[in-house]
């Protein structure tokens, strides 16, 4: 669908030396979205006449000798959990559908700072649970490499609007590999920052000890600067780190020269399809070509990481989502008192898989099975916590494929919740410890189809992650 990929710094460049005209580059982009899109299904909205509007406002500050930021007049698009001010803000839900913020995201803030323009906001799995953007309440996604595929998801939307030239950069959200598994399945770049390092403030929360913003991209560099932009201290969010990063993008010709890199053990193997675990071996031979130092990890307690994390990111969801109650704002279905309207429409606005992951949080919740689910999948979280934090002190960075498979056909999940669960198996241990990673395609399997190779760095290790992401993608040419 995109044979030529566009590179979100190059446009920016272009733009900011008269070379090319913002609203040039975002007719370009909506002219290829209106020949695509009703196949692929990527955008809730497209925001063509705003993002018309802000081109011409580039193109006005660059006659007067202004510099519009590194991003100057680069379309991206935004996963429809973030908010952005005067566009509606959905999750893909019709509890919120038609619902407008009074304000933007700080990272959609940070963005548009940049030079960014908003060309829409993209389709997901309905309040980011999911991992095949079939759960959308409006319209499934498709994969822009094989329509009859699935982009992967929650960020499924995202995904697939880089993968098919709709916009050159995309943010989406990270709880369980939300961001990893749909870049892998759809041959882009994705990135999961760490914990903290991009804030959540103005992203409607599934699991806010899991959640974290990141971008995609067609190259490593323009996530790299994508993520050097919206990595930034922000006081709204009571999490994010407020100690000082260096950028990743001025160290990412750096190369792995005596980088230790181990390749975790417990995400290899079995569940593994044979295609993948292929391209990862050729991967590994890259970074040892480039003077990477590869051994074998273990982290004994990541094949328990999924079951911990089916508990926790349900009982944090069953939290949050109860401040959707028909009242304040949102669908409002009526009825003869306030507990029945509350049950009217929360019925009536959630989907299937909403309901599923709510009723199984607040029974981990519940009193009596606190202590024998939610307390003990804590424990789990710690002790792969401490299992990983054993691992940095032998390897600098580890390595696994980002998805057991390529992507799968539509429909072929949705009937079995475990199936399609285990997509996530080698994602989900990374927003449990809360470090970060990343996914780089790295060719196909038997099917033609991409295959991401993920590579793990710890807490703040973004800069020599990106190194490592950097060499495997010149390794490809």
């Amino acid at each position: 669908m995109n044979p030529s990929p566009t590179s979100a710094s190059q446009t920016a460049a272009a733009v900011r030396s008269k070379a090319r005209s913002a609203l040039s580059v975002v007719e370009e982009h909506l002219a290829v979205i209106g020949q695509s899109e009703e196949e692929i299904c990527a955008f809730n909205i497209v925001t063509a006449d705003k993002a018309r509007s802000r081109a011409a406002q580039i193109d006005a500050q660059i006659a007067q000798g202004h510099n519009p930021g590194p991003l100057a007049g680069v379309p991206v698009a935004i996963k429809d959990n973030l908010c952005t001010k005067g566009i509606p803000t959905t999750c893909s839900s019709r509890i919120l559908e038609g619902w407008e913020p009074p304000y933007d995201a700080t990272a959609v803030e940070l963005l548009c700072g940049a030079g960014a323009v908003i060309i829409g906001k993209t389709n997901m799995d309905e309040f980011a649970m999911g991992s095949s953007t079939e759960n959308s309440a409006f319209r499934p996604t498709r994969n822009p490499q094989d329509t009859s595929k699935v982009p992967g998801g929650s960020s499924g939307g995202s995904a697939a609007a880089v993968a098919a030239g709709f916009a050159p950069i995309a943010l989406g959200t990270d709880t369980g590999g939300s961001i990893r598994q749909p870049a892998a399945l759809c041959g882009v770049v994705g990135v999961k920052p760490t914990y903290g390092r991009v804030s959540r403030y103005g992203l409607i929360a599934f699991a806010s000890s899991l959640d974290q913003i990141g971008p995609f991209a067609n190259t490593v560099a323009d996530a790299a600067l994508v993520t050097d932009v919206i990595a930034q201290f922000d006081s709204r969010d009571s999490t994010s780190i407020s100690q000082p990063v260096a950028d990743v993008l001025p160290t990412l010709d750096h190369g792995v020269a005596g980088v230790r890199i181990g390749v975790i053990k417990e995400l290899g193997g079995k569940g593994i399809a044979p295609d993948v675990a292929a391209r990862c071996d050729q991967a590994i031979g890259a970074l040892e070509s480039a003077g990477a130092k590869v051994g074998q990890a273990s982290v004994p307690s990541a094949g328990y990481g999924l079951s911990a994390y089916y508990l926790i990111a349900p009982a944090e969801a069953s939290s949050n989502l109860a401040r959707f109650d028909g009242v304040r704002y949102g669908l409002r279905v009526d009825a003869k008192s306030t507990p029945e309207m509350n049950i009217a429409t929360r019925s009536a606005g959630f989907g299937e898989e909403v309901k599923r992951r709510i009723m199984l949080g607040t029974y981990a919740l519940s009193s009596g099975y606190y202590d024998a689910y939610y307390a003990k999948a804590q424990k789990v979280r710690t002790l792969i916590i401490a299992d990983f934090a054993k691992a940095w002190e032998d390897f600098d960075l580890l390595l696994s494929p980002t998805s057991p498979t390529t992507a799968f056909s539509l429909g072929e999940r949705t009937a079995d919740p475990m199936a399609m669960y285990m997509s996530d198996v080698c994602t989900v241990p990374v927003n449990l410890t809360g470090q970060a990673a990343m996914s780089v395609p790295y060719g196909c399997g038997q099917d033609g189809l991409p295959v991401g190779v993920q590579i793990l760095a710890p807490a703040l290790g973004e800069p020599l992650m990106f190194r490592a992401a950097a060499v495997l993608e010149a390794s490809l040419g």
